[in-house]
């Protein structure tokens, strides 16, 4: 009987889990973009392969003519004096209710979810998820974030139904 118990108990923590990340991620109320736009540092992020070996991460967005939003990726290679990569994309607000739900595309036809679901009031740090918890960014507006900021995203991000033992931190460059 208490084995049966244990199991019932595992079981339910199991499907709390699976609940929290069903639960729809929540985005931000609202983004002004004339204040998001601009150079972003990546502080941490759930790798993924088209940045294997990326260090020294930045996004630089701008707003276009037409309304969408120019992306430019840089990362250096493995190191912070590694060679530089870069790619161009494009964005564009899905949500215009509340602009913090985007798609983007670097290659066509794909396009990924971009959805801001942390903001800084002042707008000095972000965090970028994804609907289905595969994508997540830390940004900055500065190479370096103090540590106690750091742990209290953290923990927001898991909040969120984010598995944390997929996050690693991008080396950036000491501040100056």
């Amino acid at each position: 009987m208490k084995i049966l118990g244990m199991l019932l108990i595992l079981l339910g923590c199991g499907l709390a889990r699976a609940g929290e990340q069903t639960k729809p991620l929540e985005v931000v109320p609202y983004v002004d973009l004339g204040r998001y736009i601009g150079t972003w540092y990546e502080i941490a992020t759930i790798p993924q392969r088209f940045q294997k070996d990326c260090v020294g991460v930045t996004a630089t967005y701008t707003l276009r003519d037409d309304g969408s939003i120019a992306v430019l990726n840089k990362c250096r290679k493995k190191t912070l004096d590694g060679e530089q990569k870069e790619v161009n994309g494009k964005a564009w607000v899905a949500d215009k209710k509340t602009n913090a739900k985007l798609k983007v595309q670097f290659f066509w036809p794909f396009k990924a979810d971009y959805w801001i679901i942390e903001l800084d009031a002042d707008y000095q740090y972000a965090v970028v998820g994804h609907p289905g918890r595969k994508y997540l960014w830390i940004l900055s507006r500065a190479p370096q974030m103090d540590e106690s900021l750091y742990q209290d995203l953290l923990q927001r991000i898991a909040n969120k139904g984010y598995d944390l033992s997929l996050i690693k931190k991008t080396l950036q460059p000491s501040e100056s």
